[in-house]
């Protein structure tokens, strides 16, 4: 792989230039819902200072088991050192936020490929597996804390000052929890009952095209390959432990840094929620770093407990710091994986969707 960042901006530039339109609508939206991007400094005013340090430490040993835990999805089909498995994990999470409308997806699956052992179109199984259960798990989470905490009441027909309702969140999760559900239920089929379902595939997407219903069949065959850890019990019970301990230790470091920017009523079934609208948010494909989505999400888990006051007084210094502690570790995780893997960024750029293309046959 030779290609570096020009090359890539090259191929991406328009990709670009539409994911920094986003962003800017975003601005516009947060500036017009009063929304604070940079808070003032009397939104610092309740600040508990060592819940910063805390929350950085904590988010970064996320950080590490949401790396480490990608092992037990690609052992059933190849097994790949530890070590490397964090390093291509780290720089393909990185790629995920930085590059546009979540174009990076592709860099993990392609940098931990071995050629003749595991093709990156399995790896990339691992990975669409991954999402799924991610989702699904999330789903449950994000539903659960919406039953056990109380929302105000009558909900706010505004976040901020946005004619946007805060009663969007309950929908989203009930939604996300069918959509991800349907999405395992399909993956369990391709992988339990390929036969049936490449033929089924063929047979309803066939009528409108008999080539796009095989290439479709192949490509979902391949990623439902990810699913091969499942009926191996050491692999799938030290996976969704490791998933489930990732989403509740998410909430319980936002629950800390809530608190500790001044949201000293927040419970944890709350934070729960906080996370699991950040994730609905950003889970599809927007601006470089999640910005303004981000940002918007977690307004929104906020408005659904506290008053505006709060939301755009203390709720803007614990958005900034929430944003910019899992951009920077983020962003120095894949410095690290970077050193770890004897590469460049421009290398890594080079990983692209023609590299599965190259595997098809």
């Amino acid at each position: 792989m030779t290609d570096g960042p020009s090359s890539w901006l090259k191929r991406h530039w328009l990709k670009l230039l539409a994911s920094l339109l986003v962003a800017g609508g975003f601005v516009w939206l947060l500036r017009q819902g009063a929304l604070p991007i940079v808070p003032p400094a009397s939104a610092f005013s309740k600040m508990r200072w060592w819940t910063l340090p805390a929350y950085v430490l904590i988010w970064s040993a996320i950080h590490v088991l949401r790396a480490v835990r990608w092992q037990f999805l690609l052992a059933p089909i190849h097994p790949i050192p530890l070590r490397r498995v964090v390093s291509v994990a780290w720089i393909g999470f990185a790629a995920i936020l930085l590059l546009p409308f979540r174009t990076g997806e592709v860099v993990r699956p392609v940098l931990i490929r071995k050629q003749g052992q595991l093709s990156a179109w399995a790896a990339t199984g691992t990975v669409g597996a991954e999402r799924v259960i991610d989702g699904f798990c999330m789903s449950v989470m994000l539903l659960v804390a919406l039953l056990l905490s109380k929302p105000l009441d009558p909900l706010p027909r505004s976040i901020g000052a946005l004619p946007i309702p805060a009663a969007v969140v309950p929908g989203a999760a009930y939604s996300a929890l069918a959509v991800f559900a349907v999405a395992f239920f399909v993956m369990g089929v391709f992988y339990w009952r390929r036969d049936l379902a490449r033929s089924l595939t063929e047979r309803v997407v066939g009528v409108v095209s008999k080539k796009l219903a095989l290439w479709l069949a192949e490509r979902v065959e391949k990623v439902a390959s990810g699913l091969s850890f499942l009926p191996k019990w050491r692999y799938a019970a030290p996976f969704l432990a490791a998933t489930v301990s990732y989403w509740l230790l998410n909430a319980a470091a936002s629950w800390l840094l809530a608190w500790g920017a001044g949201f000293d009523q927040i419970t944890f079934a709350q934070a729960c929620v906080s996370i699991g609208v950040l994730a609905l948010g950003i889970l599809v494909p927007n601006a470089p770093g999640f910005f303004g989505a981000f940002q918007i999400s977690v307004y929104a888990g906020l408005a659904m407990y506290f008053p505006a006051e709060l939301v755009v007084g203390p709720g803007a210094a614990f958005v900034l710091l929430i944003y910019a502690s899992q951009v920077t570790i983020t962003a120095a995780g894949a410095g690290l994986g970077l050193l770890m893997e004897r590469t460049t960024v421009g290398e890594a750029l080079a990983a692209r969707s023609e590299d599965l293309g190259d595997e098809a046959g």
